[in-house]
């Protein structure tokens, strides 16, 4: 009988053996994280809901449409975080990281974020992200190497069809002629009232606007790609000869702006093209008026968010044969009591010296126990009755061949290891 409560709609819930690919994946890009000399922080799930309004920006969808946004019991506005770097950048600033060494402050997080949207594969209303940020430098290196972790994580999973798409949005200084020029060719098209009051808050947000009826009028709006000052050029000519030098292939993407208003010169997204209409599976870019939006000083910033359920939707798309660590590689089966207390002991033993080892509880039979060894996944099953007991040996027997051997019990740990490092 099923529980009354199904899954809450939207959410993107993980169960055994699914979640350890999750896990996996997790851990991999946690390794990536550390070999580049980031560290990790664990973010509040909430914020203060002006946070949002005033970094992620009034106009976009995730501000206006999408947020979980409540009063808490001292009537403070909160918000179930839509997306990481906001909250990342201020956990920065509140415990003055900025303060405390050489710059950039380098971080990233995990978890769980939360957005109003319709369900459909690929989107969630609970959703995981893998977010790293660097703050407090404007070097393109730092845009560089941000995208290199990325793109190296991806490749450690065996995804080979991923497509880095690169743009520049540039600056508050060379912004505001674009913004300009923008909003008069957008005011003369056929476009319905919302997107048209959108064009006098933020007409880049019209150029990531998703319905086909809007992208053909779009097509050819001006780009900022064409409009960009000097030195928002030389920054994005240099991230590409960087990207060049470390063999990270790119297309440009004039039109790329992405969703949320913080973003300032480097703009990227990697996209997976077995994934269909949602083929965006992660992507970033530099902020470097946030800090100041939120009201902390002067602190560029770029960073990425790479979303955990599209990644594992890529990598079973593409069949990687990529496969998290099993959760059992020996199985122990006792025949008796006096079986059981021995191999309770043994197991525990093997878990120490780093062998993944369970067993069969509840007094099961041979035949029961035995079933359950098949159902674990483990390589080997060790089989222990009061002879082996006495003879101070286990039955050591190949789940996959079916040979079976007796191994001394003080040779046991350096037979399994031996075995399954082969």
């Amino acid at each position: 009988m099923s529980s009354s409560f199904p899954t809450p709609k939207g959410v993107s819930e993980y169960v055994p053996p699914r979640a350890d690919l999750f896990y996996a994946i997790r851990a991999a890009f946690a390794e990536q994280a550390r070999l580049a000399g980031y560290g990790y922080l664990e973010l509040a799930v909430f914020e203060d809901t002006n946070l949002f309004r005033r970094g992620v920006g009034e106009s976009t969808d995730v501000v206006s449409k999408e947020m979980y946004t409540f009063e808490d019991r001292g009537g403070r506005s909160l918000t179930l975080r839509p997306e990481f770097t906001a909250g990342v950048l201020r956990s920065v600033l509140a415990n003055g990281l900025h303060k405390q060494g050489a710059l950039p402050v380098k971080v990233w997080t995990t978890g769980p974020a939360f957005r109003a949207e319709r369900p459909q594969q690929g989107r969630y209303r609970q959703f995981y992200q893998l977010d790293l940020e660097a703050i407090g430098s404007d070097d393109p290196r730092v845009d560089a190497e941000t995208i290199a972790i990325a793109s190296r994580w991806y490749r450690s999973l065996g995804l080979t069809q991923i497509r880095l798409m690169l743009n520049s949005l540039g600056c508050r200084e060379c912004r505001p002629a674009y913004r300009a020029l923008l909003q008069e060719f957008l005011r003369g098209l056929d476009l319905d009232e919302p997107t048209r009051e959108r064009i006098e808050i933020n007409p880049l947000r019209v150029l990531d606007d998703k319905r086909p009826e809007v992208r053909e009028q779009v097509a050819k709006a001006p780009l900022m790609a064409d409009h960009l000052c000097d030195a928002c050029q030389a920054h994005h000519d240099r991230v590409r000869e960087l990207l060049a030098d470390l063999g990270i292939e790119w297309e440009d993407s004039p039109t790329l702006v992405r969703g949320l208003d913080y973003y300032t010169r480097t703009t990227y997204e990697f996209e997976h093209p077995l994934l269909g209409a949602q083929s965006a599976i992660g992507g970033g870019g530099r902020y470097d008026g946030l800090s100041e939006d939120i009201g902390g000083p002067a602190l560029p910033g770029i960073g990425f968010g790479l979303g955990l359920d599209r990644t594992i939707l890529a990598l079973e798309a593409e069949g990687t044969g990529f496969a998290a660590a099993p959760r059992c590689e020996v199985f122990g089966v006792a025949l008796g009591e006096p079986a059981e207390r021995r191999l309770f002991t043994m197991i525990d033993e093997l878990r120490g010296a780093g062998v993944a080892a369970d067993m069969a509880y509840g007094g099961k039979k041979l035949k029961g126990a035995m079933k359950d060894a098949d159902r674990s996944g483990a390589r080997y099953a060790l089989i222990l009755g009061e002879r082996d007991i006495a003879a101070g040996s286990v039955q050591l027997k190949d789940l996959a061949g079916g040979d079976q051997t007796a191994v001394p019990l003080t040779e046991l740990t350096a037979t399994l290891k031996e075995r399954l490092s082969r």
